[in-house]
Order: C-alpha cells, then sequence, then structure tokens
C-alpha cells in the first residue's frame, strides 16, 4: 500500500498534477506521523485506516463548508475525497449493511439505546468497509 502511493507520488509529480501531488503529499506525510507515533512500519490495514480518517476529516469539512455556502471549497475536498478514495476497497451499500444489522439484532435482540454501545461493538468486527456513522444512524433508528 505505502508503496503505491509513493508510486502514485512520483507519477503525480512527473505528470505535473499539482492537485494530486499534494493531496497524496498530506497523505503521505499523515502516514508517516502515525508510523511514527507507532514506532513500527505500518500495514496495510493501518494504512487504510490512515486514509479513512483523512475521508472523514474532509467530509466532516464538506459539512461545514455547505453551511457557509463555500461551494470551491466544497468541490475541492470532494476532489480530495476521490483520490483518496481510490486506495480504499469500495464501501458498502445501505442494503448490505441493513443485513449485517439485522443479523446483529436477530443475535444480541436489543431492546434499548441502552444497549447500542454493544450492538455498535459488534457491528465493529463485521462491518470493515463502510460509512461507520450511517451504521450508527441506522442503529438508532432502530433501537428508537
Amino acid at each position: 500500500m505505502n508503496n503505491k502511493i509513493a508510486e502514485d507520488l512520483k507519477l503525480a509529480m512527473k505528470s505535473g498534477d499539482k492537485f494530486k501531488l499534494s493531496v497524496l503529499r498530506m497523505l503521505k506525510s499523515a502516514l508517516q506521523l502515525e508510523s511514527i507515533s507507532k514506532k513500527h512500519e505500518l500495514s496495510d490495514d493501518e494504512v487504510m485506516s490512515v486514509i479513512k480518517k483523512q475521508v472523514k476529516t474532509r467530509k466532516d469539512s464538506i459539512e461545514e463548508f455547505k453551511k457557509y455556502n463555500k461551494t470551491e471549497e466544497v468541490t475541492k475536498l470532494e476532489q480530495e475525497i476521490e483520490i483518496l478514495n481510490a486506495y480504499l476497497p469500495e464501501e458498502m451499500s445501505e442494503e448490505e449493511i441493513v443485513k449485517v444489522i439485522d443479523e446483529v439484532f436477530n443475535e444480541l435482540n436489543p431492546t434499548s439505546m441502552k444497549d447500542m454501545g454493544g450492538v455498535m461493538k459488534e457491528l465493529n468486527t463485521k462491518i470493515t468497509n463502510a460509512d461507520m456513522s450511517l451504521v450508527s444512524k441506522l442503529v438508532k433508528e432502530r433501537l428508537s
């Protein structure tokens, strides 16, 4: 994973794609910080985790920019997310997420919002490539 990012960084440099180059440099920097804090070379799963955090940060920023009608910044962030998503596996659809939630609800039989922590803990082990804020929203709807 690290090698692919480094290769893409070189290609962006050679092709003169300044936007992609800046996004990949930010990503490489975030990966290096994570590697330093963990005191070891990052595994592919850890790299994907860092990329997911980067995407989430940008999605949160998009929401803020939309509140103030800053369409130019929203467009830029959406392009950054598109570049970062190229390194992540395809996200689960809402239908697939609902199926997994159904399975967990059948296993655990939650009765109130107090059970949400247990449900989310179980879902975290079963759902690896999905927007967890969407998962959380769907679970809340089911519990209330």
